[in-house]
Formats: C-alpha cells, sequence, structure tokens
C-alpha cells in the first residue's frame, strides 16, 4: 500500500508539472524556459536532456534560427538574390503564358522578359522586411515548440515558420511588394507588355495580379532557402558558427 501511494503521489507531481509547463507560455521573453527549468528541477526529473540543460537547448535553438534566417535574408535580399537562382526565380504568372507566346511571334519577347526581371527585383527589394518577423517569431516559441523543433525533422522550424508566419509575412511583405512594384518600373512594363499585346487583333483578354504572385513565390523562395539553413546547422559543423551551436547540435 505504501508503494502505491508513493507511485501515486509521484504521478500527481508530474501531472503538475506538466500543467505548469503548458502555462509557461505566458511568461514574456526567455522566462517561460527558465520556469520551465525551475520547475523540473524542482522536483528532481528532467532538468538536463542528455548533458544539455533545458535552458542551453532553447538559447541554442533559437540562435541557431537566427543565425539561419539571417543568411537567407541577406542572401535573397542582394540584388539577383532571386532573378539568378534557378530554385526560386520569379517567372511571370501563368495567366500571362498566352500573352508571351503571342508577344514572342510578333518579336516582342523583350517585354516579357522585361517584366519577370522586375519581378523577382521587386522580391529581393522586399526580402529584408521578413527578417524581423522571424525573429518574432522565434522570441514567442513555447516550451513545446522548442521541444518539437529541436527533436524534429530537419526541416521542424521551417514548418513552424510557415504554419504561424505566413498569413502576417504575406500582409506584412504586401505594401513593400505593391512600392517595390511601382519603384521598379514593374507596373510601367506590364502596362506597356499589355498595351502591345491588346493592339494585336483577336487576342483574349487576360488579368493578373502581380502582387500577389510576387508575395507567393516570393515566401516560397524564403522558407525554401530557411529549410537549407536550418538542415545544414543541423548536419553540418562548419556551419555551426558559435560554441553554443556547437554544443546543442552536436548531437
Amino acid at each position: 500500500m505504501k508503494n502505491i501511494n508513493t507511485n501515486c503521489l509521484w504521478m500527481m507531481q508530474v501531472v503538475i508539472v506538466v500543467t505548469l509547463m503548458l502555462s509557461a507560455q505566458v511568461f514574456a521573453g526567455n522566462s517561460w524556459l527558465n520556469k520551465g527549468s525551475e520547475i523540473l528541477k524542482s522536483f528532481g526529473i528532467g532538468d538536463k536532456a542528455g548533458e544539455l540543460t533545458i535552458e542551453e537547448i532553447g538559447a541554442g535553438l533559437k540562435e541557431a534560427l537566427k543565425v539561419g534566417s539571417g543568411n537567407v535574408v541577406n542572401q535573397l535580399g542582394a540584388q539577383d538574390g532571386f532573378n539568378n537562382d534557378s530554385n526560386i526565380h520569379i517567372p511571370l504568372p501563368e495567366t500571362l503564358n498566352k500573352v508571351k507566346s503571342i508577344l514572342d511571334k510578333v518579336g516582342m519577347s523583350y517585354l516579357f522578359e522585361n517584366l519577370e526581371l522586375k519581378l523577382n527585383r521587386a522580391a529581393e527589394t522586399a526580402t529584408p522586411r521578413a527578417k524581423q518577423l522571424f525573429h518574432n517569431a522565434i522570441s514567442q516559441m513555447t516550451f513545446q515548440d522548442v521541444k518539437e523543433i529541436y527533436n524534429g525533422p530537419d526541416d521542424a522550424a521551417t514548418q513552424y515558420f510557415k504554419g504561424k508566419m505566413s498569413p502576417d509575412l504575406a500582409r506584412e511583405m504586401k505594401p513593400v511588394i505593391e512600392d517595390s512594384l511601382s519603384e521598379v518600373g514593374a507596373v510601367q512594363a506590364y502596362d506597356n507588355m499589355m498595351k502591345e499585346y491588346k493592339a494585336l487583333p483577336f487576342v483574349p483578354d487576360v488579368k493578373s495580379n502581380l502582387t500577389d504572385h510576387v508575395i507567393e513565390k516570393g515566401m516560397d523562395g524564403i522558407f525554401y532557402y530557411m529549410a537549407e539553413e536550418e538542415a545544414a546547422i543541423r548536419q553540418n559543423s562548419a556551419k555551426r558558427t558559435t560554441e553554443l551551436l556547437k554544443k546543442v547540435f552536436n548531437k
């Protein structure tokens, strides 16, 4: 009977720990990590994962994601970051394929090429705005998020970002993309192309939303390389540029 009571008491303690850990996300900044660690240590269980403390895992993961997202933003935000990269180069919307086909036949394909270049320039201009959004998402990670990402597949953090950030990222990028399309001359290039297209006889009406297209393809490119960076930091020791990253990801 004594052993049964002891086991019941231990199970109640574990339930209390889990409940407190799930509620820990209400604390600001890194305090949820510290609070979770204190709770676990107070019961003498689970205060380390291997030789790593909870604080080290959380801090190391966040540092890795800041490094990776910073690398992605710097790479894609540079000139030709999108335009010269075959993996993420932004083509014109498929709805304009008919326009391209007809303009090619009359020797005006340069209009199509000019517009496509400007779409990629707009994405390159808007990409730096993603940096702060990545940092915000990282700082808002809960204890459970950190655990699932750390123990998850090579793109676990990227999938987290996609799920948490996509609507906000699209909303934040939209005015930047709209302004960028105007600044780099994409709108004018589009109007010029459509003017020449509509001047031709018997061509069908074609409509396309360039802003939404660049936002979608721009986000695809950002997350594509975020997944690459994340996998590299997990797998390639040369990508672990700080002592904390080396310690946390050398598992």
